[in-house]
C-alpha cells in the first residue's frame, strides 16, 4: 500500500513508460532492408527470417520475470529498501516502506483480527482499528458496541461503552447534522470515513506497543440541501495497544490534530457526487 514501493513508470532511467515503447515490441522502428533483384526467369530465393525481435521480445520476457521474482521475494535488508524507505536523517525504515507479507485473513465480524505479534502487526491492528472507529456505524448504538468489543482491550470495555453511550447523546447527533436517534434526515446520506496515511510504532516490546496512525477522514452530510456537508479533516490517533486473547487490542488512545497539509486547488465536488461516492467506493483491509 506504499507509493513508495511501486516500480515509477514515469522514470526514463529505469526503463518505464518514457522508452519509446515501439523500439522492440511489434518492430515497427527496425530498418527494412531492400533485397537483390532475381534474375529473370529464375525464382527469388525466400530470404532468412530476421530473428532479433523474437531474440528482443525474449529478453523482455526473462527480465519481467526476474523483476517479479525480485518484487515477491518479500522483506530484505535496509540496504535493499526502496527509495525514500530511509527515514529523517537515514536510519531506520520510513513508515511507508512495505515489508511484502500478506494482510491479515481473520475477521471479527466485519474487522480484521489475527495480527502478528510484532511491531508490523501492532502496525496493521492499529490501522484497522483506527478506520473501525472512524466509520459511520460508530453512530449507531447497535454497532457501535460491537467495533468496541472488537477492537478493544476486555478489561476497559465496560467502562467505555459506558462513557461513548454518554458521549453519543441528541445534542452530540444534532451537531453533526443527524437526528436525535443517530440516523440522517430523509434524503441525506451520513459520512465518517477515517482513512490511514501512515502509521509509525513509538514504542513495543514482546506484550504491549504504542503506535502512532496519521489519518485524514471526511465527515458531513452528502446530498441535496445538507447543513452539514462533507469536509475533510486530518489528525493523528495514538493507540496504546495489549497482546490480549491471540491478538493486538486497544487499552487506551488519544488523539491529536495534524500534521495537515495545505488544501489543494481541486474544486468541490457537488452533493450528488459525493453521496454516489460513499455508496460506490469500499474500503480496505490495512497492513504492513
Amino acid at each position: 500500500m506504499s507509493p513508495g514501493d511501486e516500480h515509477d513508470y514515469r522514470s526514463a532511467d529505469r526503463g518505464g513508460r518514457s522508452d519509446d515503447p515501439y523500439s522492440t515490441l511489434g518492430g515497427t522502428r527496425q530498418t527494412r532492408t531492400r533485397l537483390p533483384e532475381s534474375d529473370a526467369g529464375r525464382p527469388q530465393a525466400r530470404p532468412a527470417r530476421n530473428s532479433r525481435s523474437l531474440v528482443m521480445i525474449v529478453g523482455i520476457v526473462v527480465l519481467l520475470i526476474a523483476a517479479l521474482a525480485f518484487a515477491n521475494r518479500g522483506g530484505g535488508s535496509e540496504d535493499d529498501a526502496s527509495p525514500g524507505a530511509k527515514g529523517r536523517g537515514g536510519a531506520g525504515s520510513a513508515p511507508t516502506a512495505a515489508t511484502g507479507t500478506k494482510p491479515v485473513q481473520g475477521k471479527n465480524g466485519t474487522i480484521p483480527s489475527g495480527f502478528a505479534r510484532d511491531e508490523q502487526g501492532a502496525q496493521s491492528a492499529a490501522a484497522n482499528y483506527a478506520v473501525a472507529l472512524g466509520s459511520a456505524e460508530m453512530f449507531n448504538a447497535e454497532t457501535r458496541r460491537g467495533i468496541i468489543d472488537a477492537t478493544h482491550d476486555p478489561a476497559v470495555v465496560s467502562k467505555l461503552q459506558a462513557d461513548l453511550d454518554a458521549a453519543y447523546s441528541p445534542s452530540f447527533y444534532a451537531n453533526v447534522g443527524l437526528t436525535e436517534d443517530g440516523t440522517p434526515p430523509p434524503g441525506l446520506t451520513f459520512v465518517s470515513r477515517t482513512v490511514p496515511v501512515g502509521t509509525k510504532v513509538v514504542e513495543t516490546n514482546e506484550d504491549t506497543a504504542t503506535v502512532e496512525v496519521w489519518c485524514t477522514g471526511l465527515v458531513g452530510l452528502a446530498g441535496e440541501g445538507a447543513t452539514k456537508p462533507v469536509t475533510g479533516t486530518w489528525f493523528t490517533i495514538t493507540q496504546k495497544l495489549k497482546w490480549t486473547a491471540g491478538d493486538w487490542k486497544i487499552s487506551s488512545s488519544s488523539q491529536t490534530e495534524g500534521p495537515t497539509p495545505v488544501n489543494g486547488d481541486n474544486r468541490a465536488s457537488t452533493a450528488d457526487d459525493m453521496a454516489d461516492a460513499v455508496d460506490g467506493y469500499g474500503g480496505f483491509t490495512y497492513a504492513r
